[in-house]
């Protein structure tokens, strides 16, 4: 379902432009595709740690497994997955919602990329461009060492 939402994200709208031949995306709909694909992007790493986990006590503890991963740790790693990624999406495009723009509210492009729409903004953008740093970075690195681990 996460991998099935994340491509259909951006998908329509490539299409919609290739039939229209006019590459833009109006503003509200270029936050609302980037708080789906972000949401969608970063459960997919979550739930990833969640399975990662799952395997790890069934390798290692394959007697207790039944008693480690019982059905309320399952919910919770996915409830927590859910919680997480909600937070993380909803806060960059409440950051995004705040910045004031000098042109037209449409971005030429199909799909919103964060960096794009940071450099059509007149206002002042450092407090986006260390939220991306940090929530990403923590976003980014502290699933993947979960999962290496």
């Amino acid at each position: 379902f996460s991998d099935l939402c994340f491509s259909s994200v951006t998908i329509p709208k490539l299409l919609q432009n290739m039939q229209n031949q006019d590459p833009s995306i109006p503003y509200v709909d270029c936050l609302t595709q980037m708080y789906f694909f972000l949401f969608f992007g970063d459960l997919e790493s979550f739930l990833l740690v969640a399975m990662a986990y799952d395997r790890y006590v069934a390798i290692c503890f394959p007697l207790h497994y039944t008693a480690i991963m019982s059905p309320m740790l399952c919910l919770a790693l996915v409830a927590l997955s859910w919680v997480l990624t909600t937070f993380h999406a909803m806060l960059h495009t409440l950051l995004m919602a705040r910045l004031c723009f000098c042109a037209d509210n449409v971005v030429p492009h199909f799909f919103c990329d964060m960096p794009a729409l940071l450099k059509l903004a007149c206002s002042d953008t450092r407090v986006n461009e260390s939220g991306i740093f940090i929530t990403g970075g923590l976003i980014l690195g502290i699933p993947f060492l979960l999962i290496l681990g």
